[in-house]
């Protein structure tokens, strides 16, 4: 089995600079690539790294994804002069060519399939790829916004040709959207590209109409583009969560992805003066935990935007130590998503519903909720033999993504406790990725209670999730019955008063475990703001 995380880092690409003055160019600068590796040197977190070397990307990996006329565009610059270089770059929006841009965008690519080709042949399970220029909203025929090759798109036009991947998920966490990548996959089935985005009713650059949530993919790709606009700004932690919860991990588990692809913009962090976001670094390593879970772990995560260096430093590292199985920070903040971003949820949820058979046919849960003083709390899914009886995965997925997971994170807690008894129906893999996406509360302190006369094959993929090795395939989805749907409808649209980060759903199943969850009581304080600086009513650090 794969082990160890790769780190790709080449300092020839902070050679690409802007000699102008440009003041929207300005902030893409070479320090967002030294100060992140910087900030991995100064966690020790380099030398925990598997070290891949970058290569130069070659012109026919480009021609993958570009036109020819694109690259001998990009090849003219190399011996230009600055007057030269800045007409150029005036041809296209938001971009700027030094002599060494077409050098570093090679390297860019090249590192990024570096990366792709260690996840694939089992040298790494996984990794990361500090590359500059970044590449999500680099076109076909065009650079566009700081982007010059489509470094992510290239890999996975690549790991398709070379390793005959059919299911690729993209998942674009920066804060603009990445057109590129949609128009080149706009019409392929083979890849899901995800991505949410300061949108403000198209008043946000790129400022297009296919940026909304009804942008879900043209013919035969219809339904495997998923825009999710944020309409205003200030989004933090809990709206972050939710969409992965309610929109992104149902989408994803049933696509069932062969390799997991991250264009990783950080400025969708706090303080980025571009995002005007207020998630903290935490929830990267949360985002990051969940993807794990997806493709038997082969995930290639691949720097895009960026440009507060203490914000984007700090997520980085977020995520590099999540990818080498560190104990995962408790994320911060109150767990309840805004007004603005459950209904940009439920839109997404609404556009897709035609084309994804959770959405068509998504489900409630039974839950108990019993209290146990100022020390701790409870909750129980017991099983209901009748209501299960002819119970499928389809149940697991509803219940975990759809309610346990939007409850645990509501609830924070200190420690988890999981029973497996001995009436179960979703098998060894479903109770494994229980195990495993569980893993990202409490700081992964979890305690597995399992029967004794339990399975010997089952405590030892328990050990492994708990050891963090990746979860195994837990096979497709299966839609849930219109029947159970009706049963707990009522007792769904009570829990979402209570638990508000069910608000944007609310529907989720039934699955045979008790899971017990305790955590010491807290309220949330002034910790996050006095720790980043944060002005209150403002989303930048000082």
């Amino acid at each position: 089995m794969a082990s160890g995380t790769a780190l790709i880092y080449d300092e020839e690409m902070t050679s690409h600079k802007l000699l102008w003055n440009d003041p929207i160019c300005d902030i893409e600068v070479p320090e967002r690539l030294s100060t992140s590796y910087g900030q991995l040197q100064f966690y020790h977190l380099v030398e925990r790294c598997v070290h891949v070397p970058a290569r130069e990307g070659t012109e026919e990996e480009i021609l993958l994804v570009h036109s020819s006329e694109h690259l001998e565009v990009a090849k003219s610059t190399q011996k230009m002069g600055e007057e030269e270089l800045k007409r150029v770059s005036g041809n296209y929006d938001a971009f700027f060519f030094h002599p060494n841009t077409y050098r570093c965008a090679r390297l860019a690519v090249g590192a990024t399939l570096q990366l792709v080709d260690s996840v694939m042949l089992g040298k790494v399970c996984n990794g990361m790829a500090l590359v500059r220029p970044p590449g999500h909203h680099s076109q076909r025929n065009a650079a566009n916004g700081f982007c010059l090759f489509n470094n992510v798109a290239i890999a996975a036009e690549y790991a398709k040709l070379k390793y005959g991947l059919q299911r690729i998920l993209i998942v674009d966490w920066d804060v603009h959207h990445g057109q590129g990548t949609q128009y080149i996959f706009e019409e392929d089935p083979s890849v899901l590209y995800f991505s949410w985005h300061r949108y403000e009713h198209q008043e946000f650059w790129p400022s297009l109409k296919e940026s909304d949530y009804d942008a879900v993919g043209l013919g035969k790709g219809k339904g495997f583009n998923i825009n999710l606009p944020w309409n205003k700004v200030g989004m933090g932690n809990s709206d972050y969560l939710a969409a992965f919860f309610h929109v992104l991990l149902p989408m994803a588990f049933e696509f069932d992805p062969e390799l997991v692809l991250v264009s990783s913009g950080y400025d969708s962090g706090i303080g980025d003066p571009e995002g005007q976001m207020n998630a903290t670094p935490e929830v990267f390593a949360h985002l990051t935990h969940f993807l794990m879970q997806l493709a038997n772990g082969k995930l290639c995560v691949i720097l895009e935007g960026g440009y507060h260096l203490k914000s984007l430093s700090e997520s980085v590292c977020m995520t590099v130590k999540t990818l080498l199985r560190d104990p995962i920070p408790q994320v911060t903040g109150e767990m309840a998503p805004c007004l603005s971003a459950i209904e940009s949820i439920q839109n997404v949820r609404a556009a897709h519903k035609p084309y994804w058979k959770w959405l068509m046919y998504e489900g409630a849960c039974y839950v108990f909720l019993s209290s146990m003083g100022i020390w701790g709390f409870t909750f129980v899914l017991n099983s209901f033999s009748l209501l299960l009886k002819d119970a499928d995965r389809s149940d697991f997925f509803s219940a975990v993504l759809g309610f346990i997971l939007p409850v645990a994170y509501s609830y924070q807690p200190n420690l988890i406790v999981i029973a497996v008894g001995p009436n179960r129906s979703i098998g060894i893999s479903g109770i494994s990725l229980l195990f495993g996406l569980l893993q990202g509360l409490a700081e992964s302190r979890i305690l597995a209670v399992i029967e004794v006369r339990s399975d010997v094959n089952l405590m030892q993929s328990v050990a492994k999730a708990l050891a963090g090795a990746s979860v195994p395939h837990i096979g497709a989805y299966v839609p849930l019955t219109q029947e159970k749907v009706c049963k707990i409808k009522i007792l769904k649209d009570q829990l979402q008063q209570e638990w508000k980060m069910l608000q944007c759903s609310g529907n989720s199943s039934l699955v045979l475990i008790n899971i017990y969850v305790f955590k010491e009581m807290t309220k949330y304080n002034q910790f996050l703001l006095s720790q980043w600086d944060i002005t209150v009513g403002e989303s930048t650090l000082i």
